[in-house]
């Protein structure tokens, strides 16, 4: 008996270990999610247009994620309302980090299209997928 409740125990919890998403998964939804509430509050009429990576290739991932981070900064509140959340929202965007892979990069943040900022926020969320 003792020992089918330590087995089912022991199932129990490896099952559970190999059901917890890793903490990169977790990290990146939440910036999902915060790219998804920034398209609903920013300004996208009279705003000034934004470099937009899209498509870079593999080794070009550092740089276009370092254009988003600058473009991110750029960006304002659609209204007074939404400030509190917005600057919040900026904060964890700012919080972000990718790591440095070393690689170079022939493509620099002025050589892509500039957008409106719901387009460069919807690009940043297809680069996060």
């Amino acid at each position: 008996m003792k020992t089918m409740i330590l087995f089912c125990m022991l199932f129990f919890c490896s099952s559970m270990v190999l059901t917890a998403a890793s903490p990169r998964i977790v990290k990146y939804k939440q910036i999902l999610k915060t790219i998804e509430q920034l398209e609903t509050m920013v300004k996208d009429k009279d705003a000034e247009l934004l470099h937009t990576p899209e498509n870079p290739v593999e080794g070009c991932l550092y740089t276009a994620v370092i254009c988003f981070k600058k473009g991110i900064q750029k960006l304002q509140p659609a209204s007074s309302q939404d400030n509190p959340k917005f600057n919040r929202a900026i904060r964890l965007m700012n919080k972000f980090t990718y790591r440095d892979p070393g690689e170079q990069c022939e493509s620099t943040c002025e050589s892509y299209e500039k957008k409106t900022p719901k387009e460069f926020l919807t690009g940043f969320a297809n680069l996060m997928q």
